[in-house]
């Protein structure tokens, strides 16, 4: 049909004096590729048949066709194609595509992999000619500060685990790059949506040490009222949403608040973590998808650590890692070495821009490694070697390569370092005494702040635990206030 309206234009210009759409649908509509929706007119034929039930169905449906032709917007590239012969172009509906006599597949992986962006070397070093976004001392220093409490913070609470005093941690260990810079490029109005191996980005907002202790000990101050399992953090406050821990259902929810902020035209984006194992998930396909045609200003960040608990990546996919997945849905992609603080603030204050100016998603893929146990039920070293993670802790640690940039710079020092662990540490030290020695959140938050007027059956439900409770007091910890 495109081809005999092409090659008809009298019957063109027929139709359209006929349907009352000469305004409205024009040769060059068709080939629109605005990066906005736009508003049609009603011309006057169809405003006059608006009253008409018989002719309802028929003015709706050409408005929809107009509409149709404005909203479908293919790569710039499939529209650029040469309309000189018609037997090697064809416009289908999504775009103009080219035909070949030649059979070709496309190959499952590029001959190449895909590059991964860097600004520092492995000894901390800027590397010549690179393209970055420059730091200045303080904002370079608030990141380092924040990685050491990060380490501070997962060594102790991890220690406080296997003392028993709480009962369940985990770490960022080798991924406090991806945390703290990606943080430090985002701004408060952005919406966080995180996996849960982001606390990170919970403490350069300002969620204080003591907020992080009273989540883990299950106390009456934990905002979620001891209702979650240790780590799993939430502050509205700070515009980031309680982790879960089920894999990637984060990421619809991320799309559909920045789909929000856009309707309200919000200077802001949604901003989403996930595992390359959360990959896998249905709901990163439906997200990436969702995203691109609503056009959301939403960032993807994966954190490509090798292992989804004890699933290696070769094991989770054959693509080349997770970036290359991105231009499969019409989402713009890079990859960045997730060891390097300054390469991923770089990436994801320019993704951000983007996503905010252009109304685009953008997937990150981060490489780096999980250094750590995937969680304290975890012993990684029975599905790797024990060599491999030294490898990575000591000649690949974010840490130390920040560290060693900015000393390069004279903005810290060796007797600065000592002073601040040593403090730090004793701050966690005293809010886990704190947290340890605070009263346990009641038994009726248990049935509270889901229902505005609690109906019968969790009355009874509560009925039975209290009388439960009173029956076998040695089965119920005795500092929980029934």
């Amino acid at each position: 049909m495109a081809l005999c309206m092409r090659k008809s234009p009298k019957l063109i210009n027929h139709l359209k004096y006929r349907m009352g759409l000469f305004d409205m649908i024009t040769p060059s509509s068709w080939n629109s590729t605005s990066s906005h929706h736009q508003e049609f007119p009603v011309t006057a034929p169809i405003a006059h048949n608006l009253g008409n039930p018989d002719a309802d169905l028929s003015v709706k449906a050409t408005l929809f066709s107009a509409c149709r032709f404005k909203s479908t917007k293919p790569g710039k590239q499939l529209n650029s194609l040469n309309d000189a012969d018609d037997n090697k172009v064809l416009d289908f509906p999504g775009g103009k595509v080219r035909f070949s006599p030649k059979m070709t597949f496309i190959s499952e992986s590029p001959e190449e992999r895909t590059q991964c962006y860097r600004v520092l070397d492995d000894d901390g070093q800027l590397i010549l000619g690179s393209n970055l976004v420059q730091v200045g001392e303080e904002l370079a220093v608030k990141m380092y500060t924040d990685m050491i409490t990060l380490q501070t913070m997962d060594t102790l609470f991890y220690e406080a685990q296997r003392q028993g005093r709480i009962s369940f941690y985990l770490t960022t260990i080798g991924e406090e790059a991806i945390n703290i810079a990606t943080a430090a490029a985002l701004t408060a109005d952005d919406h966080v949506f995180p996996q849960y191996r982001e606390p990170g980005v919970l403490l350069w907002r300002g969620f204080t040490l003591q907020e992080f202790a009273n989540q883990c000990f299950v106390n009456k101050a934990d905002h979620g009222k001891g209702r979650q399992m240790p780590i799993h953090y939430g502050s509205n406050k700070h515009n980031y949403f309680t982790v879960a821990s089920t894999i990637a259902t984060q990421l619809p929810h991320a799309v559909g608040a920045a789909y929000a902020l856009k309707m309200d035209r919000k200077d802001a984006c949604a901003v989403t973590y996930f595992g390359d194992g959360g990959s896998s998930e249905g709901d990163f396909h439906g997200a990436l998808n969702f995203a691109a045609v609503l056009e959301a200003p939403v960032i993807f960040i994966c954190r490509n650590n090798g292992w989804a608990i004890s699933t290696p990546t070769s094991d989770q996919f054959r693509s080349d890692g997770v970036v290359v997945r991105g231009s499969a849905y019409g989402v713009r992609s890079i990859r960045v070495d997730g060891n390097d603080a300054l390469a991923i603030y770089g990436a994801v204050h320019a993704a951000r821009k983007m996503a905010i100016t252009e109304h685009r998603p953008i997937l990150i893929e981060a490489l780096t490694y999980r250094v750590g146990h995937h969680s304290t039920s975890d012993d990684s070293t029975k599905y790797r070697p024990v060599d491999e993670i030294e490898w990575w802790k000591l000649s690949q640690d974010p840490v130390t390569r920040f560290r060693n940039w900015i000393e390069s710079k004279d903005w810290w020092s060796s007797e600065a370092e000592l002073e601040f662990r040593s403090s730090v540490r004793q701050q966690l030290l005293h809010a886990i005494q704190v947290a340890e020695k605070a009263e346990k959140p009641p038994v009726a938050d248990i049935f509270t702040d889901v229902y505005d007027v609690p109906p019968s059956n969790l009355h009874e439900q509560e009925k039975l635990l209290r009388e439960t409770i009173r029956r076998h007091p040695r089965d119920y910890p005795s500092d929980v206030p029934a």
